[in-house]
């Protein structure tokens, strides 16, 4: 078997330590599973397509640490860098220990957690040396708090030139709202979510009860540092990358609401109207809901064959094209919506499968957990974490054919990895026990 090295991939190899070029070159595997979904023992080697790839994660709450549990689920050795009292997140929701919540566990597997007071110069010192050898920066704090720490690109790239430095923000910083605070709530605000909900027919505008924004920034975030060590692979170069809340999720809204001011001058209205019109809801059945959606031609054609109306198709100018259908979406839907009335949700399911047109159940959250589907593909996987005992944990959803990413670790108790960290920068045991001592680290 032939093997080939580029020179930028040797490079990096001759800068690490002896610690993290063993953690590079994989350990031996101790995690065993059992029948049921249930494994034990979660201590996998580094697997996955970003092996190799190190990453200073001082990212908290939910934006930062969605997006780098994804690339540590693609194998990055993510280490998290928190201050002595912890991500916020670690105290919200379900929680068997304090610091150890369900929201928590479900945003931080796969990573490896060190405390440092940023703003002790020891601790400082600390990050400096971790962003010697790291391949990325990833933060979520506005600019100008990475400023006041002495964090800045221009202070970070003088450590280390190639690194990638991504920070997730609430705006482009070269606008009038640069400084301000950003949440979910607040970006789902100004890019209009909850006037939507209202202009669809609901009694008042209302935020979308999941933390949309904050995940798909958390995506954009992703796919920014992978094409950033993309370039970086091929021009051996690091960059400063921004990825702005409120742009981002700008782009994604009006990408199917910009509508007639497309056009300048606009020739119609904002909005689109399928997605807009108040009867495109679940549909209510005799006996409960489902959800469906007539949508091209030949589902139309099957829907009017189900009615015994299939000769009306063709002379029913509404829905003989999707031309016709664009203009009609109101009335048709609620049109749809009488129809589905008249039957059972399992008359319907039967009867919409077997046309081939897209039908399911209206799942709760219980219902979602509880999915055949599911169950079938192993997606829920019952774990024992040392700490927290017996936890229900989401599989990492892509499949792959060679580098099979792989649930290594169990989200880590805070500062549960600060030793073994500091000891691959190179800090000796009397280092740590003194950095312990000024309160720089913990445990």
């Amino acid at each position: 078997m032939r093997i080939r090295l580029s020179a930028l991939f040797i490079m990096q190899i001759i800068t690490f330590t002896p610690a993290r070029l063993t953690a590079f070159l994989g350990t031996v595997t101790i995690a065993t599973a059992s029948g049921g979904g249930r494994i034990s023992g979660v201590v996998l080697p580094m697997s996955g397509p970003l092996h190799g790839v190190r990453i200073i994660d001082l990212t908290s709450v939910i934006l930062g640490p969605y997006a780098t549990q994804i690339l540590a689920d693609y194998g990055a050795d993510v280490i998290k860098v928190e201050a002595p009292e912890g991500d916020n997140t670690r105290y919200v929701a379900a929680q068997r220990n304090p610091g150890m919540g369900a929201n928590f566990l479900h945003l931080n597997r796969n990573k490896r957690s060190i405390v440092l007071n940023l703003k002790k110069p020891e601790g400082h010192a600390a990050l400096l040396r971790l962003l010697k050898t790291a391949d990325v920066l990833a933060y979520n704090v506005r600019p100008a708090a990475m400023a006041r720490l002495k964090l800045s690109y221009e202070d970070v790239c003088k450590v280390n030139p190639r690194l990638i430095y991504a920070g997730s923000t609430g705006f482009r910083q070269s606008g009038p709202y640069a400084a301000k605070a950003a949440y979910d709530d607040i970006i789902q605000g100004m890019v209009a979510l909850p006037s939507l909900f209202a202009q669809a027919g609901a009694d008042k505008p209302r935020f979308v009860p999941s933390t949309v924004t904050d995940r798909i920034t958390g995506l954009n975030t992703v796919h920014a540092i992978l094409a950033a060590l993309f370039y970086r692979e091929r021009s051996g170069q690091g960059q400063a990358i921004e990825i702005p809340m409120f742009e981002g999720l700008t782009q994604f809204i009006l990408s199917d609401h910009m509508g007639g001011r497309t056009f300048d001058p606009p020739i119609a209205a904002m909005g689109y109207p399928r997605l807009l019109t108040p009867h495109r809801n679940p549909y209510k059945t005799r006996d409960g809901y489902l959800c469906a959606l007539v949508y091209n031609d030949k589902q139309w054609r099957s829907f009017y064959r189900l009615l015994g109306r299939e000769h009306e198709f063709a002379t029913d100018e509404r829905v003989n094209s999707h031309t016709n259908r664009a203009k009609h979406f109101d009335a048709l839907y609620a049109w749809v919506a009488q129809e589905i009335s008249t039957r059972t949700s399992a008359e319907w399911l039967q009867a919409l499968t077997e046309a081939d047109i897209p039908v399911m159940p209206l799942n709760s959250l219980d219902d979602l957990l509880d999915d055949p589907h599911h169950a079938a593909t192993g997606f829920f996987k019952v774990m024992e974490h040392p700490t927290e005992g017996t936890i229900r944990e989401m599989d990492i959803p892509t499949t792959w054919s060679r580098s099979q990413p792989e649930i290594r670790m169990h989200a880590p108790q805070l500062g549960q990895h600060s030793a073994e960290v500091l000891r691959e920068a190179g800090y000796s045991v009397a280092d740590i026990e003194a950095l312990r001592a000024a309160g720089v680290t913990n445990p």
